[in-house]
């Protein structure tokens, strides 16, 4: 059925409805990973493209934090912020991790 036919579309996740969906689901993401693996392997790895890949990796990062810090609590919020000021004081990514997730989970207790 095409898009903005103006028709909905169900799936049936009674049964084995959801478990297929799961399925399909991994299916599609060892695909694009184990395809971009073979991909890369016909690309050279030139100072161009290294540039791409570190620049890509920090573009997906704020794509992913910026609905977070707009349309997120306060729980989120400062979450951010003590992820950002642990990273940025003692350089460790787990410890920085750690202390938006406690900072995260005592905001939302309280």
């Amino acid at each position: 059925m095409p898009f903005g036919s103006g028709k909905s579309m169900s799936i049936n996740t009674g049964g084995y409805g959801a478990l297929m969906i799961i399925g399909v689901m991994a299916i599609v993401t060892l695909a694009t990973r184990w395809g971009g693996v073979f991909i890369m392997g016909f690309v050279p790895i030139n100072d161009r493209v290294q540039q791409f890949i570190s620049a890509m990796s920090g573009s997906v990062l704020i794509a992913v934090l910026t609905p977070l810090a707009i349309n997120g609590d306060n729980g989120a919020r400062l979450a951010l912020l003590a992820t950002a000021i642990t990273m940025l004081v003692l350089k460790k990514p787990l410890l920085a991790i750690s202390a938006g997730i406690v900072v995260a989970a005592v905001v939302r207790q309280l």
